[in-house]
């Protein structure tokens, strides 16, 4: 986890497609970029920040999400996010996310992930299916 440290960024991209849109999704009646394609694609540029660095056994989840979607994107769009590490505090990593279409800042917030043991993460995950 020495490796992670504030400043570190990861970035994701995206097509708008029809599988991406809030009527898909369910969380809106508009055909524009869902919400929750959005905080995914927020997820994904955190991922990118910090997996690559983790020893080979480990893994991260996310754990809490605040974001704010500011701009509608419309299908055929372009969309990207960036997420940069603002904070460290043992296996919980803070960073701090944004999103953009091709025209303008769609989306900002926070992201928090925890450093798991992929091992005993998937152990306590079977015990749920006993």
């Amino acid at each position: 986890m020495t490796t992670i440290q504030p400043g570190l960024t990861g970035a994701s991209h995206a097509a708008v497609t029809e599988d991406l849109l809030a009527t898909h999704f369910g969380s809106g009646a508009v055909e524009v970029y869902a919400t929750p394609a959005m905080i995914a694609l927020m997820e994904a540029a955190a991922i990118a920040a910090i997996d690559p660095l983790l020893p080979d056994g480990q893994a991260s989840v996310g754990t809490a999400i605040a974001v704010k979607h500011l701009a509608a994107t419309p299908l055929d769009d372009t969309v990207r996010a960036q997420a940069e590490v603002i904070a460290v505090e043992g296996r919980l990593v803070t960073f701090q996310v944004e999103a953009w279409d091709s025209h303008e800042r769609i989306g900002e917030g926070t992201h928090t992930r925890f450093v798991i043991d992929l091992d005993r993460f998937m152990q306590r995950v079977g015990a749920k299916r006993a």
